[in-house]
């Protein structure tokens, strides 16, 4: 799948770039600290989900590339569906790519399946990325944020996270032939009121407080079941 990416320097420069992603992989539990992921087990436990927690921590969840978006609409079929912030590690090759994304689930499908779960909707990342080289003298200094519906939903530093070279370092744990050029989600933290956020308008960013700049994005939600005449609506369940 090609992708088209702007990447910013810190000259101010942006150079577009097409780049053939083969891979998309999303990171479950990834923090520095497990203890730290147990808060957002939690907030899905108390929604139903089932964590394999005999699985090594970070777990690894393999996503189809089409999957992979930067649209500004994401169709969904029930109000059930939530969004989250996420550090995208794009693989160029030899060069590493730091953007921020939103690994967008179905909550009910969660239920019964989290890897079915992560391929009901897309991962919506930001077109723009910054070269690790320029950021990885703070890279502990950077934040995370997203607001659904102009709610402050989560706020968290990147430090929570494994740091980029030991994400990298699991995967190749975890992938028996990793590719060269791949995208992969970190995983994200609990929201601020640790519940679950439901709404119509998601909102993500990435911010390096030092060089003073950001990366954003924001998708609205349409729920195409609602077009479908109440009484030929299939079930999404039987």
């Amino acid at each position: 799948m090609t992708i088209l990416v702007e990447v910013e320097h810190t000259d101010g420069r942006v150079e577009e770039r097409r780049i053939d992603i083969e891979r998309m992989y999303n990171f479950g539990s990834a923090t520095r600290n497990p203890h730290d992921a147990k808060a957002h087990q939690e907030e899905v436990a108390d929604a139903g989900v089932g964590i394999a927690f005999d699985i090594p921590a970070p777990r690894v969840y393999p996503i189809s590339s089409h999957n992979l978006v930067s649209d500004n609409e994401v169709f969904v079929h029930n109000g059930e569906t939530s969004g989250e912030v996420e550090i995208a590690l794009l693989c160029d090759g030899a060069e590493l790519l730091i953007g921020v994304g939103s690994d967008h689930t179905d909550r009910q499908l969660e239920q019964h399946s989290i890897v079915w779960s992560k391929q009901a909707y897309p991962n919506v990342v930001a077109r723009r990325f910054w070269p690790m080289a320029d950021i990885r003298d703070h890279w502990d200094d950077l934040v995370l944020e997203s607001w659904v519906d102009g709610r402050a939903y989560q706020h968290v530093g990147v430090d929570i996270f494994l740091h980029p070279d030991d994400l990298l370092s699991a995967m190749n744990v975890r992938v028996a032939a990793l590719p060269a050029r791949f995208i992969l989600f970190s995983g994200t933290y609990v929201s601020v009121d640790k519940a679950l956020g439901f709404g119509r308008q998601w909102r993500f960013r990435l911010s390096d407080p030092k060089l003073g700049r950001s990366i954003a994005h924001t998708y609205t939600l349409t729920n195409i079941l609602e077009e479908i005449v109440e009484a030929h609506r299939v079930p999404l369940a039987r």
